[in-house]
């Protein structure tokens, strides 16, 4: 299989996704996720229409950025240090990976500094997995609101990563945590407009539980 299957068949799974949560499949968005992958990857991938590509880590994406001459909207989906937010900055379309106050103040101050605001999301721990990030779903509510009061970041949705399950319960059971507080935002203003949710094995349950937006690697990139 190439890349344009691989799409092709990302494109069916969407579809199937949202046809059975009654919504039009162009309502998600797709970001291409290309850890590991090289820059003719990438350019592919562009080539076949895709125009947001997420990076894990940031020395690994300012070497494709600096290859690349498409304007491709770069989403960092990992998690981000503060003393490596002045190498995000000039290039990111989109930092999904806000996981604390202190990491969304100090991306206002450098922000404020270039004169310029930056979409974020927040990111929500919606499983018990240690080796997840994110805010406390009770915690969260109280977070969007400070976030939206700093001068030059603009908080635009949430953001989660599922369990690493197979069993659909538990995945689902993330994903309304994760649409209930979507839903219960709906009130405050800026009101969050994505839902980030889902990834290569569980796009379909996302999309059917609200999800937006899914973050897509290996089922694109695949051999």
């Amino acid at each position: 299989m190439g890349l344009a299957d691989n799409l092709a068949r990302v494109r069916e799974r969407i579809a199937r996704g949202a046809e059975r949560a009654s919504r039009a499949p162009a309502a998600v968005t797709v970001v291409a996720v290309t850890k590991g992958q090289p820059v003719a990857t990438i350019r592919a991938l562009w080539e076949l229409g895709l125009r947001d590509f997420g990076e894990n880590r940031v020395q690994e994406a300012l070497t494709k950025v600096d290859a690349l001459r498409q304007p491709l909207r770069w989403h960092l989906i990992g998690p981000l240090q503060v003393n490596k937010i002045n190498k995000v900055l000039p290039w990111v379309h989109m930092i999904q990976s806000v996981d604390s106050l202190k990491l969304a103040r100090a991306l206002s101050q450098r922000a404020e500094r270039l004169g310029v605001t930056l979409p974020v999301l927040l990111e929500v721990k919606t499983s018990s997995e240690a080796s997840k990030h994110g805010f406390d779903p009770h915690a969260a509510e109280d977070a969007w609101g400070e976030v939206a009061s700093l001068p030059c970041v603009e908080p635009r949705g949430l953001m989660t990563i599922a369990p690493f399950t197979r069993e659909e319960s538990e995945l689902r059971r993330s994903f309304r945590t994760l649409r209930h507080l979507h839903d219960g935002l709906q009130s405050v203003q800026p009101a969050p407009s994505i839902l980030s949710m889902g990834m290569s094995d569980d796009l379909e349950i996302a999309i059917e539980e609200g999800s937006n937006m899914v973050r897509v690697g290996r089922a694109l990139v695949a051999p």
